[in-house]
């Protein structure tokens, strides 16, 4: 693979798990966004939601994928809410595929549940909010995806060949 591969979906859906296996199953070089985010500002993400907010927040993740354009051979776990942003959407299509990562409100719960780092869930850890909130964020996911991959019962490597065989036409 060439192109680069973005990973997006709502937080728990798998994004981060996945974008490491690719990494050692197809060979590509990783971007964790997140991870990225909190070393370039010496924060935590919730750290930078409390002291800045969550547009900030938001601006970091976007001049983070500019800086990504000149990538290749690179899979990039994305932030729940990269695809929230038309200006991110046309960044991750300039140099490659965007892949959605679905999952049920029940499954992300699951995956999520003893989490204290999401800062959108923090004192809403309940699968109504998170279906709330994956409601207002489905429509966006779908418009930027140009692969879906469901993420419910599957493991790491189903979902990882699924997508190699789902990119594999259009890098």
């Amino acid at each position: 693979m060439r192109q680069n591969i973005f990973l997006i979906g709502f937080m728990g859906a798998g994004k981060s798990t996945v974008a490491r296996m690719m990494q050692e199953r197809f060979h590509m070089a990783l971007v964790e966004m997140d991870e990225q985010i909190e070393w370039q500002q010496g924060k935590r993400i919730s750290e930078i939601f409390a002291v800045h907010g969550e547009e900030y927040f938001r601006q970091l993740e976007t001049e983070l994928l500019e800086g990504l354009s000149q990538k290749e051979n690179t899979v990039v776990s994305c932030g729940g809410g990269v695809a929230m942003r038309e200006c991110n959407v046309e960044a991750m299509r300039k140099s490659g595929t965007v892949v959605y990562l679905s999952a049920e409100p029940e499954t992300i719960y699951e995956r999520v549940k003893n989490s204290h780092n999401r800062p959108l869930l923090e004192g809403n850890m309940n699968t109504a909010y998170i279906a709330e909130l994956l409601k207002k964020r489905l429509p966006f996911y779908l418009a930027a995806a140009d692969v879906t991959v469901e993420t419910d019962k599957k493991d790491g490597i189903a979902i990882c060949d699924e997508i190699f065989e789902k990119c594999t036409g259009r890098l």
